[in-house]
């Protein structure tokens, strides 16, 4: 390792160079408590910013080991120490001058959500905090003002790490609350298990959002208030008793008139497949950490997927048991979305009837007596929805606002009434007896038939690395390859999107005849105990976070490649 020293002679020594003369810095540099690792040098100061990291030991940080000593911990530990870097690098980012990206200092800036990020963690070696960040190289033009970073490396940095990266400078009791907080999240998830719980809803806490494009809580929103038929009580290790909505494992409806609620609470229940942090007002709404939001996605690619179930005896002879196309259809991409989440594992579906195929969920008597069955390709998911259940263990929690239907299969019928929760089974119940409907059952037990993975785009030894791109959440850019996850609504987080794209080159560098299914799973353990990092190269992106493992399968399943 060389010296701060040898950077600051390097510096003089490249000043007024042509830019690329930069590319020697590289390497690692001890700055006394604290060692830099300048890992990617930018090509030209108008080019994406160069790549460092802050490697800084327990002991030299002053935080004992054991605010990470388990996975939870460390998630919780490094999200709170990146939430402070990043504050602490916004104060000095551009105070450098210079062309371009000059002088830009930038790493995560994490929302609501805990994620597990590439941005800081702890090295194997059990004892090194690592934060990863980007830096604008100063140039004027494209010569090299060595002078304009030698302030953001000798007078900002230092600043920066000793503001965020020091226990001595930390409030310890909101990070031992932070990491409390988030072994509770963790507790009251390991309790749905054993209480046979789909999701926990916690009195007082507040579901709407400030807007739609803004995840921070509403003010002045109605809190949330369990009926006292479906509330429990349960213990955490830290807060100790809370109280709230035990939504049971089997079928859930959620039903109200229109802005009184209903998808307010669905959007709640699928943000609580993660946890999140203090003050956004779900911190104690907790799903099924498989639940997958199921909805029609008009035009997707479906690639060998047995739709059967649902449709069957396609008019043009089409085989609906290895189904694929390049352009789906409301129904048919339903219907593949139900048995690719059988695929990947997941024990909740959640549904809003809003973003559904209508004749993908149901057909009423009328149309059933209009349509002769041998005319209707389609099985209506009402069909299905309690063979899902009692066949699979797959629970559904379903939003509906203009079909009582789904009253007869139903477990459990919850109105929203002004953002009011109450209880009304029996009294749907009763009414619906006046309106028989049929939900024939089916045998789901084999589930769908194993498929391999298979990409084709294929690559010979020495051709240059795909670029990974990334366009907000929702579009995942792979070499020249387009990957729609617009309606992949669980993703959180545009790093998870760009780490989607590190885990499909790995696959395509890993090819193997195992089924899809176990492929992926065994992929995702070793993302679990190995981290983000073992998927990549040694100079690891800055900015990516865990998806999670239905996500995996999710954008597989929409690669047109």
């Amino acid at each position: 390792m060389k010296t701060s020293t040898n950077l600051d002679v390097m510096l003089r020594e490249i000043d007024h160079k042509s830019y690329p003369a930069y590319k020697s810095l590289r390497g690692i540099y001890g700055f006394g408590p604290y060692a830099l690792s300048i890992d990617h040098v930018q090509g030209d100061p108008f080019a994406a910013p160069s790549r460092l990291t802050i490697h800084i030991t327990d002991k030299s940080s002053g935080f004992s080991p054991e605010l990470w000593n388990t996975p939870d911990r460390k998630t919780a530990f490094c999200d709170f120490l990146l939430r402070r870097f990043a504050a602490a690098v916004r104060n000095y980012s551009f105070q450098a001058k210079g062309s371009g990206k000059s002088g830009a200092l930038f790493t995560t800036q994490p929302g609501q959500e805990v994620l597990r990020r590439t941005a800081c963690t702890i090295d194997r070696d059990g004892h090194t905090i690592l934060v990863r960040f980007e830096a604008g190289f100063p140039a004027n033009g494209r010569t090299i003002n060595a002078k304009e970073l030698r302030k953001i490396l000798f007078d900002y940095l230092p600043a920066v790490v000793s503001d965020s990266l020091y226990a001595k400078n930390t409030n310890q009791k909101a990070l031992q609350a932070a990491i409390d907080l988030y072994e509770d999240q963790q507790a009251l998830r390991d309790l749905l298990s054993e209480r046979e719980l789909a999701a926990f809803v916690a009195d007082g806490a507040i579901l709407p959002r400030k807007t739609g494009v803004s995840n921070a809580p509403l003010r002045d929103a109605v809190p949330f208030r369990s009926p006292d038929s479906v509330r429990l009580t349960l213990t955490l290790p830290h807060r100790g008793e809370i109280s709230g909505m035990g939504i049971r494992r089997g079928i859930t409806l959620i039903v109200g008139g229109g802005y009184h609620g209903k998808s307010t609470l669905l959007k709640a229940l699928e943000a609580g497949v993660y946890n999140h942090i203090a003050g956004d007002g779900r911190e104690f709404v907790i799903t099924d950490s498989t639940a997958i939001k199921l909805r029609a996605e008009e035009g997707r690619i479906v690639k060998k997927v047995d739709i059967s179930p649902f449709i069957n005896h396609l008019p043009n002879g089409k085989d609906t048991g290895c189904f694929s196309t390049e352009d789906a259809s409301g129904s048919t991409s339903q219907a593949a979305g139900v048995m690719e989440g059988i695929e990947a594992g997941t024990r909740l579906f959640l549904i809003d009837e809003d973003t559904c195929a209508t004749n993908f969920m149901v057909r009423d008597e009328l149309m059933q007596q209009v349509i002769a069955p041998d005319k209707e390709p389609i099985t209506p998911f009402l069909g299905r929805i309690r063979s899902l259940f009692s066949e699979l263990g797959i629970s559904t929690i379903l939003v509906v606002g203009s079909s009582g239907a789904f009253f007869h299969a139903a477990d459990r019928i919850i109105q929203m009434d002004s953002y009011h929760a109450v209880d009304i089974t029996d009294a749907a119940k009763k009414a619906a007896e006046g309106f028989p409907v049929s939900c024939p059952e089916f045998d789901f037990s084999g589930g769908p038939a194993p498929r391999k993975l298979r990409f084709s785009l294929k690559r010979r030894e020495g051709d240059r690395s795909p670029k990974i791109k990334v366009q907000g959440r929702d579009t995942l850019v792979y070499d020249r390859e387009t990957i729609d996850l617009r309606y992949v609504e669980q993703l959180a987080d545009e790093e998870q999107t760009r780490a989607l794209g590190y885990i499909l080159q790995y696959l395509m560098a890993h090819p193997s005849d195992a089924p899809m299914a176990g492929q992926l799973t065994a992929l995702y353990r070793k993302l679990q105990t190995e981290g983000l990092e073992s998927v990549t190269s040694s100079d690891c992106p800055p900015f990516m976070a865990l998806p999670r493992l239905q996500e995996v399968f999710a954008c597989v399943n929409r690669c047109r490649f």
